[in-house]
């Protein structure tokens, strides 16, 4: 057309050529219905048929069985990865709590697994990281000094608590509700005395408990309750109305009663001193082992430690006392963890702790007045602002309180469904059964702590409610050497 127009003497108008800008290669290109049509490109000669079905949440995960459950919010700490959904699992007790999409009531957590699953590797991972959101960490009896090194590398020294050591800890510390009592009216004292008692008496029914009589139990019932009750106030001069009251010690209680002056007759409601004696026997008997048994020195005089409350962590070793056998470890976990209650009861709002109770089997095992013990801990954790970390081997290992149907073995069933949270790791086939009937687990989470939980290290199924995670613990290189319990027989090797 132009050579045509030109032979005329004409010319097309030329229009100015417009530059088109340069676009950005595309990350992502759309796949087409059949897909690329070469080899490995997935190509189909036909479009699948796709066909809509409406079904309720109960029926879908029975054809759709491999779909992950809903997740958890991203707040918290990480912990690992989430094998379900392939992302990362986030550890957030008190968030669950707050949350009312997440079905927890309690920041409480029960931890299981059978030795060499990493369960102290998980606690102190999950703690250190937790650091960060405004947490401490409280180690209640390091039974085998697990926690050293992490003390260390936080700047803190760990007290050590054992025989020939200067460490004393006194069970029956006021604590910090003794401050200021002779500036307090009088509806105070009352509600802080009430406080002081309640955890006395927990702890001493605790320690008479433990002790036996041929094959059982020492009881310790209102009477005796009633006893140890009126000797305390009129150790500690609530009984005589003092403004400043006196710390006393399991010792002076002993001789207290043991030596009984005419008031404490009266005001126990004893007809005379024969009738005292004659009730109180056992009483009095399970008090003297406690003052002249194997903890002799360690539980029975004034607090010498000075507790950094405001430090990251603070630990209480008990390694030293291993020796003395399964029995007097529970008895000195039963008086930590009740002087541990008592520094912590005017602890500020927003002071967030994790209370570490390590082989928490111990303290159960001496009979109905320690699982009581540890039973008021757990549902004082929402109060308190506390997290509560109980650690133990197996689900049957609370019910080892005392005999089937027993008050002992109730109460301690029980207080596993105190804890919202449960890290089961590693089980050996045979606990199926456990894992079924007591933890009431479903085959699903049984197979997977008895199968895929058991074949590899820091691999456990998390039970957030009842919501079942599949999780992956991972480290970082400089947690691997502060987190390792395997020095020893690394040593050895």
């Amino acid at each position: 057309m132009g050579r045509l127009l030109s032979d005329f003497g004409h010319e097309l108008p030329r229009v100015a050529r417009v530059e088109k800008p340069a676009t950005a290669p595309r990350v992502f290109r759309y796949a087409q219905r059949r897909g690329a049509r070469r080899n490995g490109a997935g190509w189909a000669p036909a479009v699948a048929p796709v066909s809509p079905w409406r079904m309720t949440t109960d029926q879908a995960p029975v054809l759709w069985p491999f779909i992950a459950p809903p997740g958890l919010p991203p707040t918290g700490a990480q912990v690992g990865i989430n094998q379900l959904s392939g992302g990362a699992f986030n550890f957030d007790p008190h968030g669950w709590v707050l949350d009312e999409s997440v079905q927890v009531t309690n920041p409480n957590v029960i931890q299981m697994g059978k030795p060499g699953t990493q369960k102290s590797t998980t606690v102190k991972c999950s703690a250190l990281r937790m650091m960060e959101y405004g947490y401490r960490l409280l180690i209640l009896g390091d039974i085998k000094d697990e926690y050293v090194d992490v003390c260390r590398a936080l700047g803190q020294e760990p007290f050590e608590v054992g025989i020939g050591l200067p460490a004393r800890i006194n069970p029956l510390d006021f604590g910090p509700l003794r401050q200021g009592w002779e500036r307090l009216d009088r509806q105070e004292i009352e509600r802080r005395s009430q406080i002081v008692f309640s955890r006395w008496l927990t702890l001493v029914g605790g320690l008479v408990g433990s002790q036996q009589v041929g094959d059982r139990r020492v009881p310790f019932g209102p009477t005796e309750e009633r006893v140890v009750e009126a000797a305390l106030r009129e150790l500690t001069g609530y009984a005589s109305a003092q403004s400043t009251l006196t710390e006393t010690t399991i010792p002076q209680l002993w001789d207290l009663i043991d030596n009984p002056p005419k008031a404490l007759i009266e005001a126990c409601r004893y007809e005379s001193e024969a009738h005292f004696f004659n009730d109180t026997r056992l009483l009095r008997d399970s008090l003297s082992g406690l003052v002249r048994g194997a903890l002799a020195g360690l539980f029975d005089n004034h607090t010498t430690i000075d507790v950094d409350w405001a430090a990251p962590i603070q630990s209480l070793s008990l390694s030293r006392l291993r020796q003395l056998g399964e029995e007097a470890v529970g008895v000195a976990l039963l008086c930590v963890n009740s002087w541990g209650r008592g520094m912590r009861e005017l602890a500020i709002p927003g002071d967030l702790r994790i209370v570490v109770r390590d082989e928490s089997w111990m303290q159960m095992r001496l009979g109905p007045a320690a699982v009581k013990s540890f039973d008021a801990d757990l549902r004082l954790s929402r109060t308190d602002g506390e997290l509560q970390w109980a650690v133990m081997h197996k689900p049957s290992d609370p019910l080892s309180a005392g005999d089937a149907g027993s008050q002992a073995w109730n109460i301690a069933k029980d207080l596993i469904n105190l804890a919202d949270i449960k890290i089961l790791h590693g089980q050996d086939p045979k606990i199926a059964n456990e894992l079924e009937q007591i933890l009431e687990l479903g085959p699903i989470v049984r197979d997977l702590v008895t199968g895929w939980a058991r074949r590899g290290p820091g691999r456990a199924v998390w039970m957030v409610g009842e919501q079942a995670f599949k999780v992956q613990m991972v480290r970082h290189p400089l947690e691997v050497a502060l987190t390792n319990t395997n020095q020893a027989l690394e040593k050895a090797g």
